[in-house]
């Protein structure tokens, strides 16, 4: 029984992570109602800043931590300047299509600057686990989530409780009325860029934090959709019980399911979840319903 316990610990933990960089296809859609394919490559992006500004300028620790955040700030609203704000009054379609062409640009330009090659990733946090009686916590993952869970705490009373969250939320209903308010749509959506590539990069160093990086660790981003699509993409706070439901059921899944079919249901059991739930509600589980006048 403790092993059961220690599993569903270990798969809300990981969920939690997956809820961190699913919070970035969140932020991003919240402000521009597209959903960005590309979220992936932000957090190998961010993953390789952290690894340069440690490894190759031999920077101290927090220092390089702190500067990372910054780079990715700027690659952020850099990508946001170059390829989307030409596109704001386009339709979502060809705004979805940029972040498709996104995705194959950042691989290809972290596969050009930095190679194939696996490399270390600086340890962040404590690599020794928390031992709870017999119980075996990661203590990356146990600080991840408690990232995690501030993160969607703040952002929540963000979105909902500040001016420059509800600007951005009237800018992802509607740029023409957003814009003769008097909103910038074009501060709101790079903003709300920087957010996404900063969250990428704060799970870039928990999912990383003692590993190998390679650019392969993008795969991360796909893990974290059904988590996004399960919550819906609107919900902040309905990440983090998307996340550990969908965490949970993989470990579940992957410890004691896999052994019977001959292994992979475990990576399979988030989406059927996913598609599950959209099939009874397409706007995700908390998600938001939209009321049209006929």
């Amino acid at each position: 029984m403790i092993y059961v316990i220690n599993d569903i610990i270990t798969g809300a933990l990981i969920g939690l992570l997956y809820a961190l960089v699913a919070m970035g296809f969140v932020v991003i859609y919240r402000a521009s109602k597209v959903f960005n394919f590309a979220q992936g490559e932000l957090v190998i992006l961010g993953g390789f800043i952290v690894w340069y500004t440690t490894f190759e300028l031999g920077l101290d620790l927090w220092l390089a931590i702190t500067l990372s955040l910054l780079l990715s700030a700027l690659a952020g609203y850099l990508i946001e300047r170059i390829f989307l704000t030409k596109l704001i009054g386009e339709s979502v379609f060809s705004m979805v299509m940029v972040t498709v062409g996104l995705l194959i640009l950042l691989r290809g330009i972290v596969l050009l600057l930095f190679g194939p090659a696996v490399r270390p990733f600086p340890v962040i946090f404590p690599l020794k686990p928390l031992f709870l009686g017999e119980m075996l916590i990661p203590m990356n993952l146990l600080i991840g989530g408690l990232i995690t869970i501030v993160a969607a705490v703040g952002l929540s009373w963000f979105f909902n409780r500040t001016r420059a969250g509800l600007r951005m939320t009237a800018v992802a209903e509607d740029h023409v009325v957003a814009s003769s308010m008097g909103i910038s749509v074009k501060g709101s959506i790079a903003f709300a860029w920087v957010l996404g590539a900063v969250l990428s990069t704060v799970g870039a160093m928990i999912f990383l934090s003692g590993k190998s990086l390679t650019f392969l660790a993008s795969e991360i981003g796909f893990a974290a959709l059904p988590v996004a699509l399960f919550a819906g993409l609107e919900s902040i706070g309905g990440l983090i019980l998307a996340g550990v439901i969908v965490g949970v059921a993989q470990s579940l899944a992957t410890n004691y399911l896999d052994p019977l079919v001959g292994g992979a249901l475990g990576t399979v059991v988030p989406y059927l979840i996913m598609l599950g739930i959209l099939l009874v509600r397409p706007t995700g589980l908390f998600g938001w319903r939209t009321i049209e006048r006929v």
